[in-house]
């Protein structure tokens, strides 16, 4: 797992003080931060680290000092700095920087800059108005200018739109309270006495929803062999919101009711042609992710030989076909944040980290991204799984604590004969091959993976027998446990299974692990302010905190 990423960046105090400071790094990564999504600049911490050196103490007028170098030499930015005391004792600061809403941020000498996973890149020529455009202070979510009534609503999408947010466990009870007007209020889907336009869109009325003029436009197009059209289906009347978008697709196209017969024994048994998780999962975030300023229909286009999602508009800046499987950028926040609360999406990712799992766990290939000038299509390929595949990934599962990162490293290795640390590398859009190590350690560790030469030429691949027999090596012993290894189990059980006790935790991932180990690391992990916890004595309950959530997505 990386210490760094979309929402968190690490430095050593040496950044800031003494002959080693380095403003003009810390004012990049502050103007990235602002143009993106905010995020949390902690120094004193080294790369790498998850503590501060012991002993360290922040010298008294640090924090002023940063507040003002920040502020002459950025443009735009909102940095927030507080010294924090670490559960080791040691001191650090922690420099929280706010999305800006004011413009485009930049640095003094009128460089750009943006947070794309754990680098700060710089954004040069047209992307700079790329960049502005999206960045408007008057996000086209929050408008009023059609000037409906917030009593001007569709009432069966109101009733239904609460009723789905009050049976959320991703909504605070103190949310949950509130009456229906103030939900509205609360998702910035009326401001004052007008429904803005995400409210127009998800609980307007079919007329004025059409006169938001960009209201999502749906079409299906099926094609033979010979590239004939033999089937066209469309949901373009503005009668429905996005979410009701997702559930009449699905249940519309007939042809998602189509299966493979795969032989399995002496049986046969029927594989849906298409997972309904990948297919709800590009239908959500091609209707949360396109730009409602620009006009435009999604299109999914049949052929015999795979699924193509057309949408409007380009990738989000900071996005690219290259690294779309870590990146995450939100171009509608207040609709991914409702989406979210609605158990629709994940709200800091596209889900592609998802689709490849499911995917590459069924002996299916990965989803192909491409960008054009004006248009972003995914496409998937039609094909049957791979029932060798799809049991060997589940009877791994079964056998072993996989993490998401290992079940699509084990996908792909179990549908081809090896691949080197490049190949792989470039598979999984990741930059070199020492960024593998999170990916694959265990799955060495543990005999699922094997390899064979060294440094980037390190062929990896899953042995044929072992695919076939499934006869898998018997599991580590735990008794011995490196830290880093533990706490990865911990932050893996934690995030499938939050507001777990103690003894679950323990009987999840090995009973053999000394329980004072355990104990501790959870009280390490506590300071550390990566866990947190709830009840006292024998009703106490572990989960993680909301900003590792976020941290752990990007």
């Amino acid at each position: 797992m990386s210490l760094e990423g979309q929402l968190l960046d690490r430095k050593s105090l040496r950044a800031v003080t003494g002959k080693s400071v380095d403003w003009p790094e810390l004012a990049k990564d502050c103007v990235a931060f602002a143009n993106a999504v905010g995020g949390r600049l902690l120094i004193g911490i080294e790369n790498g680290e998850e503590l501060p050196p012991p002993g360290q103490r922040i010298p008294a007028d640090l924090p002023d000092v940063l507040r003002r170098r920040v502020g002459e030499l950025t443009i735009n930015v909102a940095a927030q700095p507080s010294v924090v005391t670490a559960g080791n004792g040691a001191e650090f600061i922690e420099l929280t920087i706010a999305r800006s809403i004011s413009g485009v941020a930049s640095t003094s000498e009128g460089r750009f800059f943006l947070r794309i996973g754990d680098t700060s890149s710089p954004v040069l020529g047209d992307d700079v108005m790329r960049l502005a455009s999206e960045r408007s202070a008057l996000p086209w979510e929050t408008l009023t200018s059609m000037e409906v009534p917030r009593t001007q609503v569709d009432a069966t999408k109101l009733a239904a739109l609460v009723a789905g947010l009050r049976a959320s466990d991703r909504v605070k009870p103190s949310v949950k309270e509130k009456r229906d007007g103030e939900l509205l209020d609360h998702y910035q889907l009326a401001r004052g006495e007008w429904l803005t336009h995400l409210g127009v869109l998800c609980v307007g009325l079919q007329g004025d929803r059409a006169r938001l003029g960009s209201a999502p436009v749906i079409q299906f197009i099926k094609r033979d062999a010979q590239e004939n059209k033999v089937n066209k289906l469309s949901w373009d009347d503005y009668t429905l919101s996005p979410m009701e978008l997702v559930d009449a697709v699905w249940q519309d196209v007939p042809d998602f009711r189509e299966f493979y017969e795969v032989a399995e024994g002496l049986f046969r048994t029927q594989v849906p042609a298409f997972d309904e998780r990948v297919i709800r999962e590009l239908l959500i975030n091609a209707l949360v992710h396109r730009p409602y300023t620009q006009r435009g229909d999604i299109y999914l286009n049949l052929h015999p030989d795979r699924l193509e999602f057309v949408n409007p508009g380009r990738l989000p800046l900071g996005v690219t076909p290259g690294n779309v499987l870590h990146a995450s950028v939100r171009r509608n926040e207040h609709l991914a944040r409702l989406c979210h609360d609605l158990k629709l999406m994940e709200r800091e990712g596209s889900g592609f980290d998802a689709m490849y799992d499911v995917l590459l766990s069924q002996g299916r290939p990965a989803p192909v991204v491409e960008e054009g000038p004006d248009w972003v299509k995914v496409t998937l390929a039609r094909t049957a799984p791979d029932r060798q595949v799809l049991t060997f990934i589940s009877k791994a599962s079964e056998t072993y604590p996989l993490t998401q990162r290992e079940r699509i490293a084990l996908g792909l290795l179990a549908q081809d004969d090896a691949m080197t640390a490049r190949e792989l590398a470039s598979h999984l859009d990741l930059s070199d091959a020492d960024a593998l190590r999170p990916w694959l350690d265990r799955l060495c560790e543990w005999g699922l993976v094997g390899q064979s030469g060294r440094t980037k030429a390190t062929r990896y691949y899953v042995k044929p027998g072992l695919l076939r027999s499934l006869e898998f090596p018997a599991v580590t012993t735990l008794k011995r446990i490196e830290d880093h290894r533990l706490r990865e189990l911990v932050l893996e059980d934690l995030k499938r299974y939050p507001g777990s006790s103690y003894g679950d935790i323990h009987a999840r991932i090995g009973k053999e692990i000394p329980p004072r180990r355990l104990r501790t690391m959870l009280g390490m992990m506590l300071g550390e302010k990566v866990i947190q916890k709830t009840g006292v004595l024998k009703g106490t309950r572990y989960s993680l905190t909301q900003d590792h959530l976020l941290t752990d997505r990007s």
